[in-house]
């Protein structure tokens, strides 16, 4: 059956070879495939921002400075029509002449020449318009068969050169297969339908079926009028010119105006005739000599396959203008003229209007305005979003072409809240994502991953799931689609299983498959990220389902340990497992699956030559991610201290590049890892006269996690060992006291950059006072017990808080700073 269908499809393509190798370059063009490596890193930033850095569109029913392509359809529609209006009016009054005057008046009268002459004139004229009327309905089905030539044409160039060999694979297979899986899949290539498909397939003769291609009718027709405009052209003149309508005798009053009326008529005919022929002279001068079509494709953009677009569109407007108004024509353009046939019941039509409308919400010239008429048409968006759902092969590029608009359309926020505000759009986006799992069997078993093979090859899974992806991607940005997303029954399992990953796949660097599963999942990373970073109780919710799903950390954990060819790939990674970290069972579950936390340790505390940019912003990234894992959490601090970087990251505490995120780590292991850990923790001492020295020259946020770290380092030290580092650091007490002072006077209000700086002064100003009572008086001469005061009239919720999710703070600390002033102007006090 399929081998059948192979060979109808093989029939039907009537492109060149040579159109056949530009249609491939075309289409090759407009792949979302990764040519390079590099690509795959900087491909999607564009995309992700493209709709807001699309230049000024230029408006097609707008004033503008250079005027939409189609307005040259349109114009030459409009003076064909009035040479064509013009033609029929004369026409109309020569056959009235003839049928009343001369045939009514003189038709016993008339020379026999005459009247075979009128005669032949009028069937001739009558053969004209007979033609002429149906010549419009005849290149309307041409474009037609050449749509379906089209769409042949791309199944063709999309199997290559191996198309041949991959379908005799798939034969053998039937052959092989179950029979009842054989006859299902029969049953689903012979779905029926109660209409053709095409009305191409209907065919006159059963055994002439040439006879009903569209092109050689509408040919035929053509021809056909140019004939019989020229024989009225050479009768009329040969009448005119001859002059020989017979004499007039004396007295026959009857017949005195016959001469002057054979004369009215045979020029009312050379008129009609002489204007046609001018009209189709001006017709092949604009389409043959001057190549107005082509350039019209040019100018849009489009392929190849585009003339059918541009020919079918001009035929249209050259109707309307026809057979209504003059006005019509001039009145259309090529959206809502692609929009009207998208929404037409012919495969055809809806191929054709899909290809215009994502041809030009590609283009950057007319993105704006495409997008724009897209967007405010509610039932051309649902429209688009139920093709989504369109799985037949036959239908794959009306399907692709939904999924690009849409991908474009959704980039506007406006426009993303429609899309996703339709009923089931969730749904239909989530049927591009091909299901690569199948249902386990038993309770305590899950599907295995399903793979495509060579008989799936010729339907694009991997271009449809990365389209999936890109929409919901752009959808995500608003926090509403985000908890769609979320609702959506299967869709976040999806999005998970694509962002598996191995070694083969991201150091293979030439296969294209290869290529595209890469965009595939740094697709599915991205919006994984842009999920788990939402704020409120849809973040909160969105990050407990996806810490969930049993793939996700372990999915994460192998792009991670296999992703160094691609930096921005273990970011996104990293940034996820931060986000992740805000939920406390998440951050066990992280720190309990093997190799994460040492992956993060690798990266982060790796040592190169030479780092680019991309590089050193991974590193920073595993920073955050290990202190967000730290948090609150007794057990990853065990596993952290279990795998004996302790000195390295003392160490870090000099590299300007990760001293921060180093700091912040080490303090949350001296918080949270318990007494027991305490010996653990010894070699941490020497991390002081580092941390000393950073709050006495440091910048804000240096200074912010060097006093969060010295205040946690004193608590392990005694008073001596505690003077030993300030004089291996070279900062006296005094200098340190009155830094602490000057921070406090600096930042006489909360600070939205540096939180918790007010409090590590107050916490690392009570350590000292404690220690010595001199420092009391030290503390009092410097003015501090001003500065608390002036801290306990503008403490805010901001200073309690360690991290945030947006606005809304997460690890609220047990003392209040309010408490923290409070107890330190106590001590001042006794």
């Amino acid at each position: 059956m399929d081998s059948e269908k192979f060979g109808e499809d093989d029939r039907s393509i009537r492109l060149q070879i040579l159109e056949l190798q530009k249609l491939e370059e075309a289409r090759a063009s407009s792949d979302t495939v990764l040519e390079f490596r590099n690509s795959v890193e900087k491909r999607d930033s564009g995309e992700t921002a493209d709709a807001a850095s699309v230049s000024s569109a230029i408006a097609f029913h707008r004033s503008s400075s250079s005027p939409a392509p189609e307005q040259k359809l349109t114009l030459l529609a409009l003076r064909l029509a009035i040479l064509e209006k013009i033609a029929t009016c004369l026409g109309t009054l020569g056959f009235i002449w003839a049928t009343v005057v001369l045939l009514g008046g003189f038709a016993i009268t008339l020379e026999k020449s005459d009247f075979w002459f009128i005669t032949i004139i009028l069937l001739i004229e009558g053969t004209r318009i007979f033609s002429r009327s149906h010549e419009l309905e005849w290149q309307h089905q041409a474009t037609w068969t050449v749509a379906g030539v089209g769409i042949s044409s791309f199944r063709a160039l999309q199997s290559s050169s191996i198309s041949l060999l991959r379908n005799l694979k798939r034969i053998s297979r039937l052959r092989e297969r179950d029979c009842v899986v054989g006859r299902q899949e029969t049953f689903d290539d012979l779905r029926t339908t109660r209409t053709w498909k095409k009305s191409s397939e209907a065919h006159l003769l059963p055994y002439a079926r040439w006879l009903y291609i569209s092109s050689y009718v509408s040919r035929l027709l053509y021809w056909l009028q140019l004939l019989s405009a020229t024989a009225c052209v050479a009768l009329s003149s040969y009448k005119l010119v001859r002059h020989d309508y017979g004499d007039v005798q004396d007295g026959e009053m009857d017949e005195r105006n016959r001469q002057s009326a054979l004369s009215i008529f045979y020029s009312l005919a050379l008129a009609e005739a002489l204007l046609f022929l001018a009209e189709k002279a001006y017709w092949e001068w604009q389409v043959n000599v001057c190549s107005l079509l082509e350039n019209v494709t040019r100018e849009c953009g489009f392929g190849v396959t585009g003339m059918v677009s541009i020919k079918r569109f001009f035929y249209d407007a050259y109707s309307k203008s026809v057979n209504g108004s003059i006005f019509d024509g001039v009145k259309m353009d090529m959206v809502s003229f692609a929009m009207d046939l998208l929404a037409s019941s012919s495969s055809d039509e809806q191929l054709i209007g899909a290809r215009i409308l994502r041809q030009f919400a590609v283009n950057e010239r007319y993105a704006d305005d495409t997008l724009e008429k897209i967007g405010i048409n509610l039932p051309v968006i649902e429209r688009l979003v139920e093709m989504l759902n369109w799985k037949d092969v036959q239908e794959e590029e009306i399907r692709r072409s939904s999924a690009e608009i849409l991908s474009k359309l959704a980039g506007k926020k406006q426009n993303s809240l429609r899309v996703a505000g339709i009923s089931g759009a969730m749904e239909s986006i989530s049927s591009l994502l091909q299901s690569t799992r199948s249902l386990g069997e038993a309770p305590d078993e899950i599907g295995e991953k399903k793979t495509f093979h060579d008989h799936h090859l010729q339907y694009d899974f991997w271009r449809f799931n990365n389209l999936g992806l890109l929409i919901l991607k752009k959808l995500s940005r608003d926090h509403d689609n985000c908890g769609k997303i979320g609702n959506t029954r299967g869709l976040l399992p999806k999005i998970i299983d694509f962002t598996h990953t191995d070694a083969t796949l991201l150091k293979d660097e030439d296969a294209d498959m290869v290529l595209s599963r890469v965009l595939t999942v740094k697709r599915s990373l991205q919006l994984v990220k842009m999920l788990v970073s939402m704020s409120g109780s849809t973040g909160k919710c969105l990050r407990r389902e996806i810490s969930e799903i049993v793939f996700t950390v372990s999915n994460l954990r192998d792009v991670l340990r296999h992703g160094a060819r691609y930096p921005k790939l273990q970011k996104l990674g990293i940034e996820i497992l931060s986000f992740l970290a805000l939920e406390e069972d998440a951050r066990e579950r992280i720190g309990v699956t093997g190799g994460v936390l040492k992956e993060l340790f690798n990266i982060f505390l790796r040592s190169k030559t030479h780092e680019d940019g991309n590089e050193s912003r991974v590193r920073i990234a595993a920073g955050e991610a290990i202190a967000m894992l730290a948090l609150e959490s007794r057990s990853n601090c065990v596993h952290i201290l279990n795998l004996g970087v302790l000195g390295r990251l003392v160490d870090a505490l000099e590299a300007p590049l990760v001293r921060v995120n180093a700091a912040r780590v080490l303090r949350n292991l001296c918080v949270y890892s318990g007494r027991e850990c305490f010996l653990d923790l010894r070699f941490i001492k020497a991390a002081a006269p580092t941390a000393l020295k950073s709050i006495t020259s440091g910048d804000n946020k240096l200074q912010e996690v060097m006093l969060g770290l010295a205040t946690q380092l004193f608590r392990f030290m005694s008073s001596e060992e505690a003077d030993v580092a300030l004089m291996e650091s070279g900062i006296k007490k005094h200098e340190l006291a009155n830094s602490l002072v000057s921070i406090l006077k600096k930042h006489d209000k909360p600070a939205i950059r540096v939180p918790r700086i007010r409090r590590f002064v107050i916490e690392l100003a009570i350590w000292m006072m404690e220690d010595d009572v001199e420092n009391v008086v030290m503390f009092r001469d410097l003015g501090m017990e001003g500065e608390l005061e002036k801290v306990l009239e503008t403490t805010a919720e901001l200073e309690n808080f360690d991290v945030f999710s947006g606005t809304v703070g997460v690890s609220r600390n047990s003392r209040t700073v309010h408490l923290l002033a409070e107890l330190a102007l106590e001590m001042f006090d006794t």
